[in-house]
């Protein structure tokens, strides 16, 4: 057993000890409500922000969130990434910009940690508590859209939508079309997992959602919703443990593919969402192409990456050296926090996918939970080729679950004749060696 492993069943003995008062239940509505309101933010700092800081404090006073080894790891690596953040604000023409943008990383890294502890310390319930929470804002944002992107209400229009594409109470269509893919995906991991009648209003958003998505004519919350479809469809099959589950995984597939062409073949009916969506499919427009443009961006980006190890301070780039951000958030890291900062981001990523997959592929009573979170993080992942998403709030969300659900040790639960196939298993087990160390050694 390594050390880390053990470490982690020492954190679990002691939890069953912990003193559990009437302030529990309110903390716990409290994290509710923080989530449910993580869809409004016209303006910054957003209510989920208030909430969140308050929640950095309360949940360690109440012991609701723990600290294990491997999230003091966590908590280690996003403190490096900051202090190469803070060493590469000196290498900035002005403090204010690019110190403000490195704190606010630091605040959303500590509620990354947080999310971790808190759900480390009751896996299941716990995700499912920020899940449900999420859903709510994420059901209060799909409808302020569609209200506003058909002009129900006066003023409606003007508020939720921007240049033509749904925004609901966002201030960008880019980050609301992402913001409802994890929920997307936990509705159907409802339904394929057969609790659907006990959570049948998360279900029932999934057309709704569908459609929010395509009317950001987000090009990127496109191809996010595609990535994380596949990737959780791929995992749910491949780890399904009967034929009959992935008979069933089959059938809701085919369904929701049905639903996504009615929901499209519909919606481009109406002349100006089908001239909208022509236009955004189109990657020849002057904001992706030439020097100016999208990818010259990371080109010069590049350059400015070699020739500056420190970095050039956060948000620097846009202001001084182009026309716009990065557009790609592991090019952006390296201009925000140096050639540390940026290797140190690269590697937490690409740790928080391998340690998702190696727990997805175990028989465990949160595996389910764990493929929608790996799944939303798989499409997030990719989406940074092409955009900034170092301060979406729902991007460390999903990593501090993904933390947080594999830093239970987990038994297998699940009987039946077909679990995932060896090779699967293997691989995780594979992946898992890289985590957990052995020995005396104490590495995680």
């Amino acid at each position: 057993m390594s050390s880390s492993h053990a470490a982690d069943i020492a954190y679990d003995a002691g939890a069953a000890s912990r003193p559990r008062g009437g302030v529990r239940p309110l903390a716990l509505a409290l994290v509710w409500l923080t989530f449910a309101t993580g869809s409004f933010v016209f303006a910054e700092p957003a209510p989920y922000d208030v909430l969140m800081l308050g929640l950095v404090f309360a949940l360690p006073l109440v012991r609701l969130a723990d600290m294990t080894p491997r999230l003091t790891l966590f908590l280690g690596l996003w403190l490096a990434i900051t202090a190469g953040g803070l060493l590469a604000v000196t290498q900035a023409y002005g403090i204010e910009r690019p110190l403000k943008h490195t704190l606010i990383t630091l605040y959303l890294s500590l509620s990354a940690v947080l999310v971790a502890g808190f759900v480390r310390h009751d896996p299941e319930r716990h995700a499912r508590l920020i899940l449900s929470g999420w859903a709510f804002a994420a059901f209060v944002a799909a409808s302020a859209a569609a209200i506003g992107y058909f002009g129900l209400l006066p003023g409606a229009y003007d508020l939720f939508t921007e240049y033509g594409r749904a925004r609901g109470p966002f201030k960008d269509a880019n980050v609301f079309g992402p913001f409802l893919v994890p929920v997307l995906l936990y509705g159907l991991h409802l339904a394929v997992a057969g609790t659907a009648g006990r959570a049948l209003g998360v279900v029932l958003l999934v057309p709704l959602l569908l459609f929010c998505v395509l009317v950001t004519f987000s090009r990127g919350a496109w191809l996010h919703a595609f990535v994380s479809l596949l990737v959780y469809a791929y995992l749910a099959f491949a780890t399904a443990p009967t034929h009959r589950r992935r008979l069933k995984l089959l059938l809701f597939a085919l369904l929701g593919a049905g639903l996504a062409v009615v929901v499209v073949a519909s919606a481009l009916q109406v002349g100006q969402i089908a001239d909208l969506f022509g236009e955004r499919a189109a990657f020849t427009h002057s904001y992706d192409v030439g020097p100016d443009g999208r990818f010259g961006g990371h080109f010069k980006a590049l350059r400015l990456i070699l020739e500056n190890p420190l970095g050039i301070g956060a948000v620097e780039f846009g202001y001084t050296y182009h026309n716009e951000d990065v557009h790609n958030v592991y090019l952006a890291m390296f201009l925000n926090a140096g050639w540390l900062g940026g290797l140190l981001y690269l590697a937490l990523v690409l740790m928080t996918l391998a340690m998702g997959f190696a727990h997805a592929v175990r028989a465990t009573p949160t595996r389910g939970l764990m493929i929608v979170a790996l799944a939303s993080f798989a499409g997030i992942a990719v989406l940074g080729l092409v955009i900034d998403t170092d301060h979406w709030r729902h991007f460390f969300v999903i990593m501090g679950l993904i933390w947080g659900l594999a830093a239970t040790p987990g038994r297998a639960v699940e009987a039946g004749p077909r679990r995932a196939s060896p090779q699967m298993h293997e691989l995780g087990g594979k992946i898992s060696l890289l985590y957990q160390g052995n020995g005396r050694s104490g590495r995680i």
